[in-house]
């Protein structure tokens, strides 16, 4: 009996050291993405050259759109890791929210691409939506279409009895709160649409300016520019994309490891969620000749004060 009780205290000391490294990983990580990015959204306001050209707005629409995704399932992360359960009336926004923004994500990357094939062939007659002061109706529809496909899949949840929205204590987790298999075919039909008309997008856009580049022979540096920005949407496509490898990243671990479930599923969110929606916005950003120089001027001026 005395082994059994000193096993039984051994297992939940290495799991609680477990979550606390856990946590301790993610938390820093998120505090250096909120960090840059705030950098950047205030550069953004505080130079009014930004806010009037449209492939800045829309990157400062995806900076807030990543913010809000990793924000939720950052607090997600940490309900489950402390076991935290509360009713579905509070859990719901969150994966709502959540859910919104993942699939808000591939758009804006199709509506960058675009405005840079806008640019370069309609430079003098740029349509009126894609203007710096119109883009916000782009970008309003861009919310309303990941809203309506994430209010749909919470409509075709199959209710239990059992559960009252109200006061039932639940685990906040999308697997165990949206587990039908209606949903899980929604999702997957939503996700493969989604990422597929992106993907055309983006692969029409690069080709278009790529024969463009061929054709100029004048202002080649912009068009060459621009056809690196698309390519660079088409990479952060394929990081989000990580984030569909999950199921068969488990399986193969669970195959070949001893790894407890928890485990492998806080590896999936720290590699295929976490890590590619800091490592987009960042190189991008970085990437900017302009930016750059203001990122830069910043944190000297920080480093000298």
């Amino acid at each position: 009996m005395q082994n059994l009780t000193e096993l039984s205290g051994n297992v939940t000391s290495n799991n609680s050291l477990s979550v606390i490294i856990k946590v301790c990983v993610v938390i820093p990580f998120f505090c250096v993405f909120l960090g840059c990015i705030g950098v950047m959204l205030h550069i953004f306001a505080s130079h009014r050259q930004f806010m009037d050209t449209s492939c800045y707005i829309l990157f400062a629409y995806m900076l807030i759109n990543d913010t809000l995704h990793l924000l939720a399932t950052v607090l997600l992360f940490l309900f489950a890791m402390g076991g935290v359960k509360f009713a579905l009336v509070y859990c719901i926004p969150l994966l709502f929210i959540s859910t919104a923004t993942f699939q808000n994500t591939p758009l804006i990357l199709a509506t960058m691409s675009l405005e840079r094939y806008v640019a370069i062939f309609y430079p003098l007659q740029r349509p009126v939506a894609w203007r710096s002061d119109r883009i916000w109706i782009i970008i309003l529809s861009l919310w309303l279409i990941s809203c309506i496909f994430t209010i749909i899949d919470h409509s075709i949840k199959e209710k239990d009895p059992a559960v009252n929205i109200l006061s039932t204590p639940v685990i906040c987790n999308a697997k165990r709160v949206n587990s039908s298999q209606i949903q899980t075919l929604f999702k997957a039909a939503t996700s493969i649409l989604f990422f597929a008309v992106v993907a055309v997008i983006i692969l029409f856009t690069y080709v278009r300016i790529l024969l463009e580049t061929r054709k100029l022979r004048q202002d080649t540096a912009s068009v060459s520019k621009a056809m690196h920005t698309v390519l660079l949407h088409g990479f952060q496509l394929l990081l989000c994309m990580l984030a569909f490898t999950s199921p068969i990243t488990e399986t193969l671990i669970v195959l070949h490891s001893n790894w407890r479930p928890e485990d492998v599923a806080y590896f999936n969110y720290f590699c295929f969620i976490l890590v590619p929606r800091f490592l987009s916005p960042v190189i991008y950003g970085f990437r900017d000749q302009s930016l750059r120089g203001y990122i830069r001027k910043h944190f000297c001026d920080a480093l000298t004060k």
